[in-house]
C-alpha cells in the first residue's frame, strides 16, 4: 500500500494494490459501500473510486504469494479485534473524515465486519475496520484523528447502536429508532399494526432471580410495542387456561419484582402436560388468549417440554381445527409458535452456559452457612458434613468447596470406589489436622455416588470420620434454604439481561429458526440452540448412569473441569510431593496495591497454595511497595498461617495506594534482586495498573524487573483497562444492593419518598449502573455522562408521574443512584434538596450515604471462586513466560525494552467477552487508557445503561 498524500485528518488520494481478482472485486465493493464512493474503471486492472474530496485508486497485480500474505495479515488483525489496538499493530492506515460516523458503523454492523471504536462504541469519535486487503481503514467525526473534542450526540430520530454483549443484536434493539411517548413510562408511540403477544412462564423448581426475569420480559415486550402475558403456575396454567391462568400484565404489575425471591407467577409440576391431550389444551388456551410467542424460564425438564410443544405445534393446531376448537382464522393467525428458553435452576446443570439463574444465589446461601458452621467447628475442633443440592450436578458442592476451602467434596461427576473415597478423604483430613487445622468441612452433593452407582449419604461420610479418625462430627443438611431469599446482584442482572435478550430472540425468530436458549459465557450473553443444550445436559446424567464418568466430565463445560482441577491443586498445597521438578520451581512474589476489595485474600491464598502444590516458593510483600522499600517486608507464606484467608474480606498482607516510583523504585529493584524473584503477581486496582506500567518501563534500568509480571484486577470501581470484571466489584455490588433494598423499604413506608444514594467508584459509573439495574432505580447519574439540568428536570417529572401512578405501599419507594464524581457541583445531599424543591410537593427526596460499606464484608462466592481461577491462571502465565524472558535477564547490552514479545511478559489478566485474556501493560497503558481520569477508553458496560433506563421507564434527554 502506498499513500501519496497522507494527512492526519484524512487521505485525499491513495493507491491500493490487490493480488487476486476476487480480492480486487471485494475491495471495490467494500470502499464503495463503506465510504460511499463511486467507481469508474480506468482499465481492466485499475479502478478509481471517488466522491470529489477523496480519490482512491485500486490496481490489480496477480501474485499468489503476496495474496497469501495479505490474507494472513487480515486474519491476524481480525483475531485481535478485542485484545489489541490495530493502530499500534500497523505502520500505516487510511483515515478519512466522515459527516456521519453512525452511518459508517451501521454498515459494519450489518455486514458483520470487524471493528474498533474509540472512545466508546456507543458514541464513537473514531471507527476502524479492515478492508479485504488486510489494511486498517478508519473514519473520524472529529477535526483530526487525534482530536479529543467529543462527537455530537445523536438526535432523537437517529438510530443508535450500542456495543453488544451478545453475538446477535440485543442491546441495540432496546433503543433502536423507537420514539417515546410523552407520558410515563417511556414507551413507543402507539401503532395501528396488530401487536404481537409474548407470554412468559416459570416452571420446575423455583430459583432466585426468576421474578427479575419475568419483570424484564414483561417490560421489554411492552417497550417493544407488544402485549405481555404471564402464565400462572407453569405448565399447569397452560392446561387449565382462561384469564385466571393466562393474564395480560401491564408495566406497573411487575414493579419491585427484582428484589423479590421465588417466583410470583407460580410454578408447579404438571403430569397432564406430558400427555398429548394436555399439550393440546395448552395450545388451545394460548390461541384463545392471542399469544404468539412463549418464553419459558426453568430447568432442562421444563425446556425439553417447551421444545416438544413447539415441534408438535403444527399438528396440534391442525387437530384443534379439525375438532372445531379453533377457527380457520385462528389457525392461519397462529400457524407458528416461537419459543425461547431462559434457564432458571439453582444446580447450574445446564450445558453450554456458565451460569443459570439462581445458581449463584444458592451458592451464596451455602457459603454463608458454611462460614457460620466453621466458626462453631473451630470452637470445638469439630468436623461438619454439609449436604447441598445437586442431584446430577456437583457444581454447587464444587464451587462451595473452593469458596470455603473445604477439606473434601463428593460430587456425582467424579466418583471413586467406596474404599478409595474413604481413604482419600481420611488421608487429606489427617494431613490437614496434623498441620494444626482445628476444623474439618466435607461438602457432599445430594447426588454423590460411588463408581458402582451406590449412593453416598452424609450419614456414610459421618460414619467414616467418626470411626476412622475419631472426629467429633455433625451433619448439616441445608435443604430448601438454598432456594430461599432474594437473588444476589449477579442473578438479578443475569436474569434481567437474559429476559431482554429472550424478547429480542422471539421477535427475531422465524418459523425455521431453532428454538434458542439464552446463555452466558464469561461476561457475554449469547444464544444457543435449545435442543442441543438440553440434549447435552441429559447426556451427562446418562453417562453417569452408564458408569462412563470420563465422558460425564468431558461433557461438562471446560470451566467446570478447570474448577475441579483448581480445587484439587490448592487443597493439596505442600501436603504432597510437588508436581514440578526442582529446576522448574520458581520464587514468586505477591503484592496487594490499592484499596481493599473482596476476593484479594482469596487470590493470595489460592496463589500461594497452588505455588506450593507445584513446588514454587510464594513470598508476600507486606503493606505494598512502601512496606518493601522502607521495611523489607518480604515473608514466605506457609499453609497454616493462611487458614481462613479464602473467606476473609480486606487484605491480610496489607495494601495501600503507593506506587513503586512513589516508594523508591531503586530500593524495590534492590530487594527483587536480593530475593531473586522469578515472577510477580500484583493484585489491585488502578494503582496496581500504574505500578505494573512503572515496573515494565524500568526494566531497561533494572534487570531485577526482567521477570514475568501479571496484574489481577481487584477494585470495586471495575475501572482497570483490559478487563470487564475486577475482583471485588461483585462483593461491592451485593453490599450496595442490600443497602438499597433496605433504604427502599424505608422509602416505601412514607408516601412520596425518594432516596438519592451516593455510590463510590471514582470516575467509573460501573457500580452505579449495575446497581441501578439490580435494584430497579429510577435513575442513575455517572461521571461519564455528568448531570445536565435538562435531564435532571426530566427525571423529576418522571418521578412525579411514577408516584402519581403508584398503588400499594410497596410501590411508593423510589431510588436514584448518583456516583460521587458524577457532579462536582451537586453532592447527594444537595441533589436531594434540589429534587425536593423542584418537585413542588409532589414528592420529597432524602440523601443516603453508604460510604465504605460498599467495600463489602466477606467476599462474595463469585469473587472467591474467580479469585482462585485468576490466581492459578496468573501463575500459569508466569510459568509459561520463563523461557522467553530468561535470556533477557542476563543480557544487559542486548536487552531491547521495546521488543513486543518481551513487553508482553508484563500483562493484565482480564475477562473480555467470552474469553480470559492476557494483554500487554504497554499496549493498555499507551493506547487504551484515559490515565488522568483513571478509566479505560472503551466503556464495556455502556449498553447496560440503556436497558436499566428503559426497564424503569426513564426518558432520556439528548
Amino acid at each position: 500500500m502506498t499513500v501519496d498524500i497522507p494527512l492526519v485528518n484524512g487521505t485525499s488520494y491513495c493507491t491500493l494494490t490487490a493480488h487476486s481478482k476476487e480480492a480486487f472485486e471485494k475491495t471495490v465493493k467494500f470502499y464503495g459501500d463503506f465510504l460511499q464512493l463511486e467507481g469508474r474503471s480506468i482499465s481492466g486492472n485499475s479502478t478509481l473510486l471517488f466522491n470529489g474530496a477523496v480519490s482512491l485508486k485500486l490496481d490489480l497485480e496477480i501474485d499468489e504469494i503476496k495474496q497469501k500474505v495479505a490474507e494472513a495479515q487480515y486474519e491476524q488483525l481480525k483475531s485481535t479485534t478485542i485484545t489489541q489496538d490495530w493502530r499500534a499493530s500497523v505502520h500505516e492506515s487510511l483515515v478519512f473524515n466522515t459527516a456521519n460516523i453512525q452511518e459508517n458503523k451501521n454498515y459494519l454492523v450489518e455486514e458483520n465486519l470487524p471493528r474498533q471504536a474509540y472512545p466508546t462504541d456507543l458514541f464513537p469519535m473514531q471507527l476502524y475496520t479492515l478492508d479485504p486487503l488486510g489494511n486498517v481503514v478508519g473514519v473520524t467525526s472529529t477535526k483530526n484523528a487525534v482530536s479529543t473534542m467529543p462527537t455530537r450526540p445523536p438526535t432523537s430520530d437517529e438510530s443508535v447502536t450500542s456495543s453488544l454483549v451478545s453475538k446477535v443484536p440485543s442491546y441495540t434493539d432496546l433503543k433502536k429508532a423507537v420514539p417515546t411517548s410523552d407520558t410515563y413510562p417511556s414507551l413507543p408511540a402507539s401503532s395501528n399494526k396488530p401487536k404481537k403477544a409474548i407470554a412468559v412462564m416459570t416452571s420446575g423448581g423455583d430459583a432466585p432471580g426468576m421474578n427479575a426475569n419475568v419483570r424484564a420480559i414483561v417490560r421489554t415486550a411492552i417497550f417493544k410495542g407488544c402485549r405481555a402475558f404471564v402464565v400462572m403456575e407453569g405448565y399447569s396454567g397452560l392446561v387449565h387456561g382462561g384469564p385466571e391462568y393466562i393474564k395480560e400484565f401491564t408495566w406497573e404489575d411487575v414493579r419491585g419484582w427484582s428484589s423479590e425471591g421465588g417466583t410470583n407467577i407460580g410454578t408447579a409440576r404438571c403430569m397432564e402436560f406430558k400427555k398429548r391431550e394436555g399439550r393440546l389444551l395448552g395450545a388451545q388456551h394460548l390461541i384463545e388468549a392471542g399469544v404468539d410467542a412463549l418464553i419459558v424460564c426453568g430447568g432442562d425438564g421444563s425446556l425439553t417440554g417447551a421444545d416438544l410443544f413447539r415441534s408438535e405445534w403444527p399438528s396440534l393446531i391442525d387437530e384443534l381445527l379439525k375438532t372445531n376448537r379453533i377457527t380457520e382464522e385462528q389457525h392461519s393467525r397462529y400457524k407458528h409458535l416461537n419459543i425461547c428458553g431462559t434457564v432458571g435452576s439453582i444446580d447450574n446443570d445446564m450445558s453450554t452456559t456458565d451460569a443459570t439463574i439462581g445458581a449463584y444465589s444458592a451458592l451464596d446461601r451455602i457459603c454463608k452457612a458454611i462460614d457460620y458452621v466453621e466458626a462453631t467447628a473451630n470452637s470445638h475442633s469439630r468436623a461438619f458434613v454439609v449436604e447441598v443440592m445437586g442431584r446430577n450436578c456437583g457444581w454447587l458442592a464444587l464451587l462451595a468447596g473452593i469458596a470455603t476451602s473445604a477439606d473434601y467434596i463428593l460430587i456425582p461427576e467424579k466418583p471413586a470406589s467406596s474404599r478409595e473415597w474413604q481413604d482419600q478423604m481420611c488421608d487429606i483430613v489427617s494431613k490437614h489436622r496434623k498441620r494444626g487445622k482445628r476444623t474439618t468441612i466435607v461438602i457432599i452433593a445430594e447426588g454423590a455416588i460411588a463408581n458402582d452407582l451406590t449412593p453416598i449419604s452424609s450419614a456414610d461420610v459421618h460414619k467414616v470420620l467418626v470411626d476412622r479418625l475419631g472426629l467429633d462430627t455433625r451433619i448439616t443438611t441445608l435443604g430448601h434454604v438454598q432456594r430461599g431469599g432474594t437473588a444476589v446482584a449477579y442473578d438479578r442482572i443475569l436474569a434481567t439481561l437474559q429476559g431482554v435478550e429472550a424478547v429480542n430472540a422471539v421477535l427475531d425468530s422465524t418459523p425455521d429458526t431453532p428454538s434458542p436458549l439464552i446463555a452466558i459465557n464469561e461476561n457475554k450473553i449469547t444464544r444457543k440452540p435449545l435442543v442441543e443444550s438440553v440434549k447435552l445436559t441429559k447426556s451427562v446424567a446418562d453417562a453417569i448412569k452408564a458408569k462412563d464418568f470420563k465422558k460425564a466430565m468431558a461433557l461438562r463445560d471446560t470451566e467446570f473441569v478447570e474448577h475441579l482441577n483448581n480445587f484439587m491443586a490448592i487443597n493439596s498445597a505442600d501436603h504432597n510431593e510437588p508436581k514440578l521438578p526442582a529446576d522448574k520451581r520458581l520464587k514468586i512474589a505477591i503484592v496487594n496495591v490499592g484499596a481493599p476489595a473482596g476476593g484479594i485474600n482469596s487470590a493470595v491464598y489460592s496463589m500461594a497454595t497452588y505455588c506450593m502444590s507445584q513446588g514454587h516458593k510464594p513470598y508476600a510483600i507486606y503493606n505494598g511497595w512502601s512496606g518493601l522499600a522502607r521495611h523489607e517486608s518480604v515473608r514466605s507464606l506457609d499453609w497454616k498461617s493462611m487458614l481462613g484467608w479464602q473467606s476473609r474480606g480486606g487484605s491480610e498482607i496489607g495494601t495501600n495506594r503507593v506506587t513503586p516510583e512513589d516508594a523508591d523504585i531503586g530500593m524495590i529493584a534492590y530487594y527483587f534482586q536480593k530475593y531473586q524473584f522469578d515472577g510477580l503477581v500484583i493484585v489491585g486496582g488502578f494503582e496496581a495498573f500504574v505500578s505494573l506500567h512503572q515496573l515494565e518501563r524500568a526494566r531497561d534500568s533494572y534487570a531485577a524487573f526482567r521477570i514475568p509480571m501479571v496484574l489481577i484486577p481487584a477494585t470495586l470501581s471495575n475501572n482497570v483497562p483490559g478487563t470487564e470484571y475486577s475482583l471485588g466489584s461483585d462483593t461491592a455490588l451485593n453490599a450496595l444492593m442490600e443497602y438499597c433494598d433496605v433504604i427502599k423499604q424505608s422509602a416505601s413506608s412514607t408516601r412520596g419518598r425518594a432516596f438519592v444514594v451516593d455510590v463510590q467508584g471514582g470516575n467509573s459509573g460501573f457500580l452505579a449502573t449495575c446497581a441501578a439495574l439490580a435494584v430497579g432505580a429510577q435513575a442513575s447519574y455517572v461521571p461519564e455522562e455528568g448531570i445536565s439540568l435538562e435531564q435532571l428536570s426530566q427525571d423529576i417529572e418522571t418521578l412525579a408521574e411514577s408516584f402519581a401512578k403508584a398503588e400499594g405501599r410497596g410501590r411508593f419507594g423510589k431510588l436514584i443512584l448518583k456516583s460521587t464524581n458524577a457532579s462536582k457541583a451537586l453532592s447527594a445531599e444537595s441533589l436531594a434538596k434540589v429534587m425536593t424543591a423542584e418537585a413542588e410537593g409532589r414528592f420529597d427526596a432524602k440523601s443516603a450515604i453508604p460510604g465504605h460499606i460498599q467495600q463489602g464484608g466477606l467476599p462474595s462466592p463469585i469473587d472467591r471462586t474467580r479469585a482462585t481461577r485468576f490466581a492459578i491462571k496468573a501463575i500459569g502465565f508466569i510459568e509459561a513466560q520463563q523461557a522467553l524472558i530468561s535470556d533477557a535477564r542476563a543480557d544487559n547490552d542486548g536487552f531491547n525494552p521495546d521488543d513486543k514479545e518481551l513487553s508482553g511478559t508484563a500483562a493484565v489478566l482480564g475477562v473480555k467477552g467470552s474469553h480470559i485474556v492476557f494483554t500487554s501493560i504497554r499496549q493498555l497503558y499507551d493506547f487504551e487508557t484515559e490515565v488522568t481520569k483513571r478509566v479505560p477508553k472503551i466503556i464495556h458496560w455502556e449498553a447496560t445503561r440503556a436497558i436499566a433506563d428503559h426497564l424503569v421507564g426513564r426518558k432520556r434527554v439528548d
